[in-house]
């Protein structure tokens, strides 16, 4: 199986808890990296030992890389991955997938046209509670579905200022204010990949900011947003309904995720707080604490380096498998080597590389993304119009002739 050339566009914090493990994978050949900020570019390719860099994603692009890793501000998402794929390179981008629905229909035609792969690197998929549900899910142990929420609860001070000033620079607060809901996957993914359906309307409501840090008003950012926190009532395709809450202005605070998930059936449920998870059915015998198996430890080889960084980004960027973890399927090497994101980066990385190798669909393939990313893109329109209901556009599904990766199956 021929090895993949990687480039990875954007060297900040978030992308190099993922260069070594790109770097790592049996099956890639080389890594590349590519930065708009000289000083930064060439720190990273000093501690990562890459030989190669570009000074832009248009140099990057000329280079005979297979495939681009997406790691820059995500209101340049869409643009960069459509400039990717036009360019004939297969895409793993960081979530959201894009800011509008013309970037998205744009970068389904041209997976479906090319034939490239494209992944949208959603940490929640692979998140304990997630894998968790899906599994009892498939079994049947839910019935039938009535009702899941999904959140995102992150308080700009908790790293959110340092990052956006970190990547934006002097006019960082233009795209601070980025409305909460064009960034709602971690949170609708949560449901929707485990029922499989997808949302089919929306009503939602914002809650105007007040803070003295001007971030979130008319004027102060790309989108004249004026909201921190959007709430958004959903129907599913399955006939059930879906809370998503997104909100930076919060106090709220978890020993376990910022992500928290409830999922109800007709004939179990599943309940996420700040401080643990349970599984409950219709008798009392039922009801069982599960924190334990879900629990994800913070990753003990944490740099000293990162101290720097908030203790939530801490916990997000240096953090342990948990029990429901199938660890089994990565490759030996990742074993020991720095994860994320309640244990989800090696299992992102090893998709999208398998992918690469047997051009099959990745899981969170380009119409899983669209699923996660459409909803919360018409959540705030209909924000903007008091909580309006307003219809969710379908955007399909793959061709029925492109199988699906099945990432426990040897390559």
């Amino acid at each position: 199986m021929k090895k993949q050339k990687i480039g990875i566009c954007g060297v900040g914090t978030f992308s190099r808890c993922f260069v070594p493990l790109f770097q790592a994978h049996p099956l890639t050949q080389e890594v590349v990296l590519a930065d708009l900020v000289p000083e930064r570019l060439k720190e990273a390719a000093d501690a990562f030992g890459v030989k190669r860099t570009c000074g832009s994603m248009d140099e990057l692009m000329e280079t005979d890389v297979d495939a681009v890793a997406i790691f820059v501000q995500r209101h340049l998402h869409g643009p960069l991955t459509i400039q990717a794929l036009e360019a004939g390179k297969n895409v793993y981008c960081a979530v959201p997938m894009a800011s509008n629905l013309e970037e998205i229909r744009r970068i389904l035609e041209l997976v479906e046209e090319k034939r490239l792969i494209y992944m949208n690197g959603e940490t929640s998929y692979y998140y304990p509670s997630a894998l968790y549900c899906r599994d009892r899910f498939r079994k049947g142990d839910f019935g039938d579905f009535v009702f899941g929420e999904g959140a995102y609860y992150h308080d700009m001070s908790h790293g959110f200022y340092r990052a956006f000033q970190h990547s934006g620079g002097a006019n960082w607060k233009r795209v601070a204010g980025f409305p909460p809901m064009y960034y709602p996957t971690h949170s609708t993914s949560l449901v929707l990949s485990v029922t499989g359906a997808r949302a089919t309307h929306v009503s939602c409501l914002g809650v105007r900011d007040h803070a003295d840090d001007h971030v979130f008003e008319v004027g102060a950012n790309e989108w004249d947003n004026v909201f921190s926190n959007e709430t958004a009532l959903m129907r599913t395709s399955d006939g059930g309904m879906m809370r998503i809450n997104e909100f930076r202005r919060v106090g709220w605070w978890s020993q376990i995720s910022g992500n928290p998930m409830s999922l109800y059936g007709t004939k179990g449920s599943f309940e996420e707080t700040a401080f643990g998870q349970c599984w409950t059915g219709l008798e009392k015998e039922e009801l069982k604490d599960v924190t334990g198996d879900l629990r994800c430890a913070r990753h003990v080889s944490a740099k000293q380096a990162d101290e720097n960084l908030h203790e939530v980004l801490q916990r997000d960027f240096h953090s342990d498998y948990s029990k429901s973890h199938p660890t089994q399927r990565l490759p030996e090497v990742f074993i020991g080597m720095q994860n994320g994101h309640m244990g989800s980066h090696q299992f992102l990385v090893d998709d999208f590389v398998k992918s690469l190798g047997t051009k099959k669909l990745p899981l969170v393939n380009a119409w899983e993304a669209a699923k996660y990313c459409v909803p919360g893109l018409i959540a705030h329109e209909s924000a903007l119009r008091n909580g309006e209901q307003m219809e969710i556009p379908d955007t399909g599904h793959p061709p029925s002739d492109w199988d699906l990766l099945d990432p426990n199956e040897s390559v």
